[in-house]
């Protein structure tokens, strides 16, 4: 299957998800994982409509960006960042998914601030409790915030999360669900702060992540195939 015909098959599970939930289409953005992914093939996958990239490596995605810059595409960042990296993430991404602690949130704000912009941000919850996993506690999440948000050159624009993987994509909603509560309760807490975005649901639970509100769908497998 073609990057076309699959990039079809996935915009057309987006729409039936959002209709059956009673959501529009258009407020769900689909972010296509281009992680390990050659610039070759990530550029036929622009060509066929393709307008996000999400990668999860500042190296790899400064390589490719070196290569495919020029396309009107949006870039984000979705891995773990370490702070020595942020001087660079800020110069490459529209959006980073996954800001976790305040270290990393005043080094993003200070290097944001040398190149005059404003970084949009998500804040990355670690909503499992997994040790392998990056994120904040959810207890922890709305000081967090409290914190991010005093810093002048970032914008908090939403939640991330990741749950465990699961065969059964049901098995996930309580995670998602857990996530859209958590963002509820702080918008209530914050209300100068919109918390819009929330980037939830991959190849294998996306359906049930938009059903429980996700706005970012961050898509690898279903696009590009399984990974070598």
């Amino acid at each position: 299957m073609n990057f076309k015909k699959r990039l079809e098959n996935v915009k057309d599970r987006i729409n039936k998800a959002a209709f059956k939930c009673g959501r529009d289409p258009e407020s769900i953005h689909l972010v296509a994982v281009s992680k390990t992914i050659s610039a070759n093939r990530v550029r036929e996958a622009i060509m066929a409509g393709v307008t996000t990239l999400g990668e999860n490596y500042v190296q790899e995605a400064r390589n490719k960006f070196n290569v495919l810059g020029t396309f009107p595409v949006s870039w984000h960042f979705i891995g773990h960042l370490q702070s020595n990296k942020a001087k660079y993430a800020v110069r490459l991404f529209d959006l980073i998914h996954s800001v976790d602690t305040l270290k990393l949130a005043h080094e993003l704000n200070k290097q944001a601030n040398k190149v005059n912009k404003i970084q949009d941000i998500l804040i990355q919850i670690n909503v499992s409790k997994e040790p392998s996993k990056s994120g904040s506690d959810i207890q922890n999440a709305a000081n967090l915030i409290k914190d991010i948000v005093l810093l002048e050159n970032l914008s908090v624009k939403g939640l991330m999360a990741m749950p465990p993987f699961f065969n059964n994509p049901e098995k996930a909603r309580p995670y998602f669900t857990a996530i859209r509560v958590l963002r509820d309760q702080i918008q209530k807490v914050f209300p100068g702060v919109v918390l819009n975005e929330l980037s939830m649901g991959m190849t294998n639970d996306f359906e049930v992540a938009i059903e429980e509100g996700a706005t970012l769908v961050r898509i690898g497998t279903a696009i590009f195939g399984e990974r070598t």
